[in-house]
């Protein structure tokens, strides 16, 4: 009787399968791969294999939270080619998603009482209450993924000493910012300063007064912050070359990244000193869609290879003096963008928990991703997100007479 390919991982793997999964469990997985069973190429039933089973052990993972919204998750997991709107406050919708069910985020912060709509009594309690957002954002966020996090300093009263006007400094909300993802288990890697050219402020220039401890500079950046997901996982997955779950484990190769080295002897690639190919669940997830086709530009990374970048903030206020756009504080898509072709592949899902005006679930559209938005200020700004996302996203891979955006409100579909 033939042995195809299948049968030879599950003989070496067999061992390490019925201690990581009960027998009904186990008969789940090998009921969800029977598809694979008879293919005959050798990579295509190891790539198969390994991806399977990298999603069965997810869901499995997932199954432990208990706070997950079926409505919503099923909702967010819902093919329909479509910008997703969740209106809601975005700590609590945070809290009803799947863990590690967001391939990236990417998004913009509230300021500090920079609007009339998103006020705090001091800094200490607008950091607590980020800090609650993120630390769910890193519960969302998939496993060796990344959040892109666009904030700048600001010049205002933190509250905690005094009321008065005496009271305002500048405070740098980025500084603040990385050390609460620090301490909510992210690890920061980059930042990029995001140069604004010129501004229109005359508060730094104090021309009557052009004397030592008097001038100032204007701020004319904001950065943007690239934090990574490493969550210490010990699961065993199956080696990269021959799909088979006989490994062992390295050392981690960085915090939170375990390392596994194969020590199967039949398999297709071992050392010159029968050393077996060493790997990690980020080498699994970030080189297994190293393909022609998901190359990025050569002249977008040269644009992005400095750390320092220029270009425009959005310009909102039109030749009229009306806002076009509809809302006081929208971002450029450069930012959505580098992110978006930088961290991510198509199909994934894109998430900006602090969605505003819906610039980076459009973008994540635009580059064939799942672009999903949360925006808590559903009365205020819904019509002036609508028409900017049907404006920038009217393109012939779209019907005309379907909507191309969905929306939930914690209820249910609208």
């Amino acid at each position: 009787m033939k042995e195809y390919y299948l049968d030879k991982i599950f003989k070496k793997s067999n061992k390490y399968l019925t201690q990581l999964f009960d027998k009904p469990t186990l008969d789940e997985f090998e009921r969800k791969i029977h598809y694979i069973h008879k293919e005959e190429d050798t990579k295509k039933v190891i790539t198969k294999f390994i991806n399977e089973y990298t999603s069965f052990v997810k869901k499995e993972f997932q199954r432990l939270y208990k706070l997950s919204d079926k409505k919503l998750n099923s909702f967010l997991e819902d093919q329909d080619n479509k910008v997703k709107a969740v209106w809601g406050d975005c700590y609590k919708v945070l809290r009803s998603m799947k863990p590690e069910s967001i391939h990236l985020m990417v998004t913009s912060p509230p300021y500090y009482n920079a609007r009339e709509y998103t006020q705090w009594k001091d800094l200490k309690e607008y950091l607590a209450e980020m800090r609650l957002i993120i630390r769910e954002a890193y519960r969302v966020l998939d496993n060796h993924r990344v959040f892109v996090f666009n904030v700048g300093d600001i010049f205002d009263n933190d509250n905690l000493v005094t009321k008065s006007v005496w009271g305002k400094r500048r405070l740098p909300l980025a500084a603040y910012f990385i050390k609460v993802f620090e301490e909510e288990g992210f690890t920061f890697v980059d930042d990029f300063i995001w140069d604004k050219g010129e501004v229109q402020s005359e508060r730094h220039k104090n021309g009557d007064k052009p004397f030592p401890f008097y001038q100032y500079p204007t701020n004319c950046y904001e950065h943007i912050l690239i934090f990574h997901k490493h969550r210490l996982d010990k699961t065993r997955y199956p080696c990269p070359v021959c799909g088979t779950l006989q490994v062992s484990g390295n050392t981690q190769s960085e915090p939170g990244i375990q390392s596994w080295e194969c020590k199967n002897n039949e398999c297709f690639t071992r050392s010159k000193c029968n050393r077996g190919k060493r790997f990690s669940l980020k080498t699994l997830t970030t080189q297994s869609m190293q393909l022609d086709q998901h190359i990025i530009p050569e002249e977008f990374v040269k644009k992005w290879r400095r750390d320092i970048i220029r270009f425009s903030p959005v310009i909102k206020i039109n030749s009229k003096g009306e806002n076009a756009l509809g809302h006081t504080a929208p971002f450029p898509e450069d930012i959505p963008d580098f992110a978006i072709r930088m961290y991510s592949y198509p199909g994934e899902s894109v998430l900006d928990p602090f969605a505003g005006s819906f610039t980076s679930a459009i973008c994540a559209q635009k580059l064939r991703r799942v672009g999903i938005g949360i925006e808590i200020n559903k009365k205020l700004f819904r019509d002036s997100i609508l028409r900017n996302i049907n404006k920038k996203l009217s393109m012939p891979i779209f019907q005309k007479d379907s909507s191309i955006i969905s929306e939930f409100n914690g209820q249910g579909f609208i």
